[in-house]
């Protein structure tokens, strides 16, 4: 796709919107989603906006940025990190317009949207915006991916890689002690790689992120449909809220890509 077919307006993107399952592309700058009622979730190709050249980035950052992320985009030594903040951003506020739009409120402009970050205490660095939704991100490899919803969301992507040693011992613990049902029989052939984006979500989720050991999440058991099941620990218990309504899960691969996603359904309490 050509810098012109993606731009709806100087430094929009006009979103490819899939129907059917998600797939990832790095020529696509922009794809959004609708996993499930109520969520809504959000790819942006970081190759893309890599390889976008300066004046096309100059005009994202115009379009999608509001007077104070753009101060502090600015104040970024890396030209990496300055891209990955970047497709954060824009990942977050499309996640949020797509939501707007699915639920039929009127979409607020990019730029308006605002996205912050708790600043303390074991939830510190988790995303957060100034309307009534929540909203989570991942970056990793190519893309940045956001999900929104009207309750709590948690999401991680992985690119390819190698397990280390140690981490394989710990993911594949899970794995040895899966029950013989169906699930946990898949959940013994789920790549540990996937092992560890469910967890992870889980504890984003939470808004933990790894302030909390990934040994707390258990998992006990991985569907056909992409469901993942699994169990808290003791310390996660003591942090962890409860309620909120219906926990759901999904894990998948995608392209080498490992991606998996927590969301509460409060319409279910």
């Amino acid at each position: 796709m050509s810098t012109a077919e993606a731009a709806a307006a100087p430094g929009e993107l006009r979103p490819r919107t899939d129907t059917g399952p998600l797939v990832l592309d790095r020529d696509v700058p922009l794809r959004v989603l609708r996993p499930a009622p109520g969520l809504a979730l959000s790819v942006v190709s970081l190759a893309w906006l890599r390889a976008a050249g300066d004046d096309v980035r100059a005009r994202l950052t115009s379009w999608h940025l509001g007077p104070e992320e753009a101060s502090y985009v600015g104040t970024l030594a890396l030209r990496r990190r300055r891209e990955e903040w970047l497709a954060g951003r824009m990942a977050l506020k499309y996640a949020v317009r797509a939501h707007q739009e699915h639920s039929g409120s009127t979409p607020v402009a990019c730029r308006d949207i605002r996205i912050g970050r708790v600043t303390q205490g074991l939830r510190a660095g988790k995303p957060v915006t100034d309307l009534p939704v929540e909203v989570g991100l991942t970056h990793s490899g190519d893309y940045a991916v956001a999900v929104c919803g009207p309750g709590a969301v948690g999401v991680d992507l992985e690119r390819p890689r190698t397990v280390s040693p140690p981490l394989a011992r710990i993911l594949s613990a899970d794995g040895e002690s899966a029950g013989a049902d169906l699930a946990g029989q898949r959940l013994r052939v789920m790549p540990l790689l996937l092992r560890w984006v469910c967890k992870e979500a889980v504890l984003k989720y939470y808004g933990f992120g790894l302030r909390v050991d990934t040994r707390e999440v258990r998992l006990t058991g991985w569907h056909e449909d992409g469901r993942f099941a699994w169990r808290p620990g003791p310390e996660l218990l003591r942090h962890a809220p409860v309620g909120g309504g219906e926990l759901r899960t999904r894990a998948c691969e995608l392209d080498g890509y490992h991606l998996a996603l927590v969301w509460s359904d409060p319409a279910s309490t």
